[in-house]
């Protein structure tokens, strides 16, 4: 009997009588942070057959990672343009900090919200 196999896209290997699947994970150094996690719940719950292939085929932490970039960069986008449409700039923050404050953080719950519904929570996902 070969002591290494190839069938169905995987490598197998000989151990004792039977052929196991020889699997390894990517070296991914990146952090899932916030929105990957967040994703992969809901991959977990809503549609488990998409979340075991990432897991079978070691792409999920890639995938989370790449997800998690993305929403980052997304909401820097969203906040920046929300602030400039509003006019919160820094001589309120100067003149006012309580009311720039204020409006930070409401322009920063509705930019995550928007994330959430466009990257996170959406059946395609940021993409898969």
């Amino acid at each position: 009997m070969k002591k290494r196999i190839f069938e169905n896209g995987i490598y197998y290997v000989l151990v004792g009588d039977y052929y196991v699947p020889e699997l390894s994970l990517p070296n991914e150094t990146r952090s899932i942070g916030r929105w990957g996690r967040l994703h992969r719940e809901y991959l977990r719950m809503t549609n488990p057959c998409v979340f075991n292939d990432l897991i079978l085929t070691g792409k999920l932490w890639t995938y989370l990672a790449d997800l998690n970039e993305q929403a980052e960069n997304r909401l820097s986008l969203i906040i920046q343009q929300m602030k400039e449409r509003e006019g919160i700039t820094e001589q309120l923050k100067e003149k006012n900090q309580m009311a720039w404050v204020g409006a930070m953080n409401s322009i920063r719950n509705r930019a995550e919200e928007i994330v959430k519904y466009e990257m996170i929570y959406s059946p395609v996902g940021g993409g898969i």
